[in-house]
């Protein structure tokens, strides 16, 4: 087991290292960062100062060292545009988009666990068929879509929700939450149906899958031979029995769910990291577009490995697989 787990680590970490070497590129590709900023009234022997101070007149191998480091302490240096750090400016953001994402995610599971269990039990049934037909949709309406008919309908037709913005916020220290505030609770009902959509269809077609595997086996054959009731057997036994693929689906997914908000958080104006990195990518800040690439590809792998290795302390069979 010891060796099964540091060879995730090391499959990680080559990940990470390659990742950094992609953002590091950005930085050496997207342009001069010493033209980027400057102003009219630096001079030459002021830009020269500059590029030593950042460490520019270094070999590339240097460049790519001090970039891991700095990386790995947090360091992603100054944003161009605004003037700052660039960590600060995401942990003013990630707020934002984890209580995005974590609303999601239980909306994903609160409605995708019961029509995948009812689409199963009441194949052939009309509205059964109804809900597969509607999960094709689900999977093929890309997100701004959805989120453009979401703010034509409950906000300007019916007025009911509000169409952009975080709403009010009570600040917890470094965390600053919406869950304490109405308008907080309401400007995230629309934000997040738009990035659950996804999920749900998802999530209803895994468990519908697995729901018609594990009916057939024997242990349910049994449940039903011995008078238990109909109820119990499909929600306790059964379900129980296709949960595991459903949490490895979400915690997997909660990276990508994190990595594509920048979509809905445009569409809404939603005060994330997404809106940040857009901003960024507009102003061409590349410490802002560098962070934000390795951040969420660390949250990418970290969760994967973590999924790897509870998979392999499920079954001790898959660590020899690997």
């Amino acid at each position: 087991m010891l060796v099964f787990i540091i060879k995730k680590l090391a499959n990680a970490l080559l990940v990470m290292l390659t990742v950094a070497f992609l953002a590091f590129l950005i930085f050496r590709l997207a342009g001069d960062p010493v033209d980027m900023m400057s102003t009219e009234q630096t001079t030459q022997a002021d830009k020269e100062l500059l590029r030593e101070k950042l460490g520019l007149n270094d070999n590339f191998f240097v460049q790519y060292t001090r970039f891991v480091a700095n990386a790995a302490q947090g360091n992603f240096g100054i944003s161009y545009r605004n003037g700052r750090e660039v960590l600060g400016l995401i942990a003013e953001r990630f707020p934002a988009t984890m209580e995005l994402v974590i609303v999601a995610t239980i909306l994903s599971l609160l409605i995708g666990l019961p029509l995948g269990v009812l689409t199963a039990i009441k194949r052939g049934a009309w509205y059964s068929e109804v809900l597969q037909f509607g999960s094709i949709i689900g999977v093929s309406l890309p997100s701004f879509v959805v989120g453009i008919l979401l703010i034509l309908v409950f906000s300007v037709s019916l007025g009911l929700l509000p169409a952009f913005g975080r709403g009010d916020v009570v600040e917890l220290g470094w965390w600053s939450t919406g869950f304490l505030t109405r308008t907080g609770l309401l400007a995230l009902i629309l934000p997040s149906i738009s990035l659950s959509l996804y999920q749900v269809t998802l999530v209803m077609r895994l468990v519908r899958a697995e729901m018609l595997e594990v009916m057939r086996s024997d242990f349910v054959k049994f449940a039903r031979a011995r008078g238990i009731p109909r109820f119990r057997i499909y929600f306790r036994h059964a379900l129980r029995n296709c949960l595991m693929p459903v949490v490895t689906l979400t915690a997997m997914n909660i990276g990508t769910l994190i990595a594509f908000a920048l979509i809905t958080e445009t569409v809404f104006q939603w005060p994330g990291m997404g809106m940040l990195f857009i901003q960024a990518v507009t102003f061409v800040d590349i410490p802002v577009m560098a962070a934000y690439l390795c951040i969420v590809s660390f949250i990418f792998v970290f969760l994967n490995t973590m999924v790897d290795i509870l998979y392999a302390v499920i079954d001790p069979r898959l660590r020899g697989a690997q």
